[in-house]
C-alpha cells in the first residue's frame, strides 16, 4: 500500500511539474495585483482652519501617503498603478469618502484590479483615527481587507506609526487569504 502512495505522489508531482502548477501547491507567492492607491484623505472634526495648521496637516497627509505607497510596493501582494494621468479627475471627484464609489471607474481605467482608500479623521489635536480598506475594482467591488487604528498625538511620527500599524497588523497581516485569485 505504501508503494502505491509513493507511486501516486510521484505521478502527481511529475504531472504538476510538467503543467507548471507545482508552484502554488508549495506556497509560492502569486504575482502582485495591480492596485490603485488613492491613499488617505483627511477629515477634521475640529474645523481648525488656521492656515498654519492646514499646511501642517497637508504635509502629514503627504508623508503618510508616501509611506503607504512604499509599504504597498514592498509588500509583494500589490503593485501600485500610475494614477497621474487621472490627477485632475481625482481632484474633481474627491474627497472619495463622500462620493459612494466614484473612484472605481478611475481605478478600472488605470488597469487596477484593487483599490486602496483611507481616511485620517482628526477628532481632536490628541486623538486621530486611521481607516484603510482594500477593495476589488468592478463587479461586486467586494471589500477584501479593512483596518482601523486610533492614534494619540498629532505629530509626523504618530501618523507614520498609524499607517505602519495598519499595514502590518490589518492589511498585510500574516495568515490572510491572498489578494490574487
Amino acid at each position: 500500500m505504501r508503494r502505491v502512495h509513493v507511486i501516486l505522489f510521484s505521478a502527481w508531482l511529475a504531472s504538476s511539474w510538467l503543467a507548471g502548477s507545482w508552484l502554488p501547491a508549495f506556497g509560492a507567492p502569486a504575482a502582485p495585483v495591480p492596485t490603485a492607491v488613492f491613499g488617505f484623505e483627511f477629515f477634521d472634526d475640529t474645523l481648525d482652519i488656521r492656515p498654519e495648521m492646514r499646511a501642517e496637516q497637508a504635509g502629514r497627509l503627504r508623508l503618510v501617503n508616501a509611506e503607504l505607497n512604499r509599504l504597498i510596493a514592498e509588500s509583494g501582494e500589490m503593485t501600485p498603478v500610475d494614477l497621474a494621468p487621472e490627477a485632475a479627475r481625482i481632484d474633481d471627484l474627491g474627497p472619495f469618502y463622500k462620493c459612494n464609489g466614484c473612484e472605481a471607474e478611475i481605478a478600472g481605467a488605470a488597469g487596477a484590479r484593487l483599490e486602496v482608500l483611507g481616511m485620517v479623521r482628526k477628532i481632536s489635536n490628541l486623538i486621530l483615527t486611521f481607516t484603510l480598506s482594500v477593495r476589488e475594482v468592478g463587479g461586486e467591488a467586494r471589500m477584501l481587507r479593512v483596518g482601523q487604528v486610533d492614534i494619540r498625538g498629532n505629530t509626523d511620527e504618530s501618523w507614520l506609526r498609524g499607517v505602519r500599524y495598519l499595514m502590518k497588523n490589518r492589511i498585510l497581516a500574516p495568515g490572510l487569504p491572498a489578494l490574487a485569485h
